[in-house]
C-alpha cells in the first residue's frame, strides 16, 4: 500500500496533560487509524514539514500516565486508541492485540472465554502499547512478575519507518518492555493468557494496626496472589491500614458486572480547596472502622475488586486546577525503614497525603528501564499545590536513591536528572541499545526532556 502524501488528516493542536492534571503542554496530535498512517506521520512525504514533527515524536495510549510521559511540547503526538484491533486465540490461550485496545476491552473478551491476562495495573484504562511501555505491574508481581513477562512477541516501528517483530531475550524487545516509548511506536503484541475458572475472586479483607502488620502480611510467601494494602496516613496511628487478598475463584460464578462506563465522573471545574485533610481524615477514619477485622472469601467481581478506582471518572480533578502528585517508588528488602522514613516525613512536612497503597514486588524483569525489583512499593497521592511538596520529594529520591530504590517513570512529573541516574544503574545500557534504533533521536517525551532520559543533556 502506497504511504500517504502527508500526515493524517484527523490531526491538530491540542493540549495533552497526563492523568494528575495541571497545565499540560501544546502538541501536533494525530489520530492514525492504520498503520500506514502511522508511518506516513513518521517518515512519509511532508512529515518531516509537519507542525511538530521537527521537535520529536512520542506514541500516546489513553493517557492513563500521571506525569509527562506521555505528551511533547511542541512536538508530535501519536494518539493510538482508535487502532484497537484484537484476536482471541481461545485454544492456544493468546491474544493478538493492537496497541490502543485497552485493557478493559480485552478482559470484556478473554472473560467469558475462560481467560485472564495475567497482570493487571490499578485501571482498566490502559492501553496494550502503554502496558507494555510502562511495563505495568499488578497485586501479584511476586507471583506473575509484571505485564512484559507474559508478551510473547510484538511489532515496533522505528524511526526509519520499518516495522521489527521483537521476541524476549533480545535487547530491542528489553529496551521497549518499560522503555516509556522512546524506541519507537509499539504496533501490535501477542500476550500469554492465563486460563480462570470464574469471573470472580475470592476476597480474604484484614485490619492491620501499623505499618509493620501490613509488611508482614504482604511478605513474598503469602498464600494468596493479589494482595495490596490501603494505609491511612492521616489517622491518629500513620500506617495503620487494610489490607486484601485474593484468589480465583475455582468455580463458575453467574452474572459477573463487566468491565465498562464509570458511572460517575468528577466535573470539569471542580473547586479548588473542596479536598481538605480533615474530611479525608474522617472519612479514612469511617473507612478503617467499617472493613472487618478478618473476613475470608467474600466473593467480588474481579473487575470491581482490581480497579476501584474506576468507579469514579477522572478523580484527580477531586485536586482541583493543579491536580495531584503521584509519587510512587520501590526499595529492596531490608530497607524497610526508608519507608517509615517517607511516612514519617510526610507529617513533619505536613503534606497531606489522600492515599497510599503498598504492595510486595517480585525479581527485577530483564529491561533496564522496568520499575519493579524485590522488594516493595509504596503509591503515595499528594495535592500538587500543597506548600512545599517539591523539596519534601526532592529529599525523598534521596532516600530512596541511597536505599538502592528508584522511582515509577510512568507516576513521574518532577525527577531530576540526577536522581534518575542514580536511581536506574542500567541506564547507559539502555541509552546505547535506543540510540542504536534510533540515532537521531526522533523519539522523545516531555519527560525525556525533562529527565535527562534520552541524552545526558536532556535534549
Amino acid at each position: 500500500m502506497a504511504l500517504a502524501e502527508a500526515p493524517p488528516a484527523h490531526a491538530g493542536w491540542e493540549t495533552v496533560r497526563g492523568f494528575g492534571g495541571g497545565a499540560g503542554t501544546a502538541a501536533w496530535l494525530v489520530r492514525p487509524t492504520v498503520e500506514d498512517e502511522v508511518r506516513a506521520a513518521v517518515t512519509g512525504p511532508g512529515a518531516a514539514g509537519s507542525p511538530g514533527a521537527a521537535s520529536g515524536l512520542i506514541a500516546r495510549g489513553l493517557g492513563r500516565s500521571y506525569g509527562d510521559a506521555a505528551q511533547l511540547a511542541g512536538g508530535c503526538v501519536l494518539d493510538m486508541t482508535a487502532m484497537d484491533a484484537f484476536e482471541l486465540d481461545a485454544t492456544g490461550g493468546l491474544v493478538t492485540a493492537s496497541a490502543g485496545a485497552s485493557i478493559g476491552a480485552l478482559l470484556r473478551r478473554v472473560l467469558p472465554a475462560g481467560w485472564m491476562l495475567p497482570v493487571v495495573p490499578g485501571t482498566q484504562h490502559v492501553t496494550v502499547g502503554g502496558a507494555i511501555a510502562s511495563d505495568v505491574h499488578g497485586k501479584n508481581h511476586p507471583s506473575a512478575g509484571s505485564f512484559g513477562a507474559h508478551v510473547r512477541a510484538l511489532g515496533l516501528l522505528t524511526a526509519g519507518g520499518e516495522v521489527h517483530e521483537l521476541e524476549p531475550g533480545g535487547e530491542r524487545f528489553e529496551a521497549t518492555v518499560g522503555g516509556m516509548g522512546l524506541t519507537g511506536v509499539i504496533l501490535w503484541a501477542r500476550i500469554a493468557l492465563e486460563p480462570v475458572g470464574s469471573q470472580f475472586l475470592a476476597v480474604d479483607t484484614t485490619r492491620v494496626r501499623c505499618l509493620d502488620d501490613a509488611l508482614a502480611l504482604l511478605r513474598p510467601d503469602a498464600a494468596a496472589r493479589h494482595r495490596v494494602a490501603w494505609l491511612d496516613l492521616l489517622g491518629p496511628r500513620p500506617g495503620r491500614g487494610i489490607l486484601t487478598s485474593s484468589e480465583h475463584m475455582g468455580e463458575p460464578s453467574p452474572s459477573p458486572r463487566p468491565p465498562g462506563a464509570a458511572p460517575l465522573t468528577v466535573p470539569e471545574r471542580w473547586p479548588a480547596g473542596l479536598l481538605r485533610a480533615g474530611t479525608v481524615r474522617a472519612l479514612n477514619e469511617l473507612r478503617y472502622r467499617r472493613a472487618p477485622r478478618g473476613e475470608r472469601g467474600r466473593p467480588q467481581p474481579l473487575t470491581t475488586h482490581m480497579f476501584p478506582l474506576d468507579s469514579l471518572e477522572a478523580w484527580p480533578r477531586l485536586y482541583g486546577p493543579a491536580g495531584l502528585l503521584q509519587y510512587q517508588f520501590a526499595v529492596p528488602h531490608g530497607e524497610e525503614p526508608t519507608l517509615e522514613a517517607v511516612i514519617s516525613g510526610l507529617g513533619r512536612a505536613r503534606v497531606p497525603c489522600f492515599l497510599a497503597t503498598l504492595k510486595a514486588l517480585g525479581e527485577a524483569p530483564g529491561g533496564p528501564l522496568s520499575f519493579p525489583l524485590a522488594g516493595w512499593t509504596l503509591a503515595l497521592d499528594l495535592p500538587a499545590a500543597a506548600a512545599g511538596v517539591g523539596r519534601m520529594l526532592d529529599a525523598f529520591d534521596e532516600l530512596v536513591a541511597e536505599a538502592g530504590g528508584r522511582v515509577y517513570l510512568t507516576k513521574d512529573a518532577r525527577l531530576r536528572p540526577e536522581a534518575l541516574r542514580a536511581m536506574y544503574p542500567r541506564l547507559a545500557q539502555w541509552q546505547r541499545v535506543r540510540d542504536a534504533i534510533d540515532p537521531d533521536r526522533l523519539w522523545r517525551s516531555d519527560l525525556s526532556r525533562r529527565t535527562g532520559l534520552t541524552t545526558a543533556d536532556g535534549r
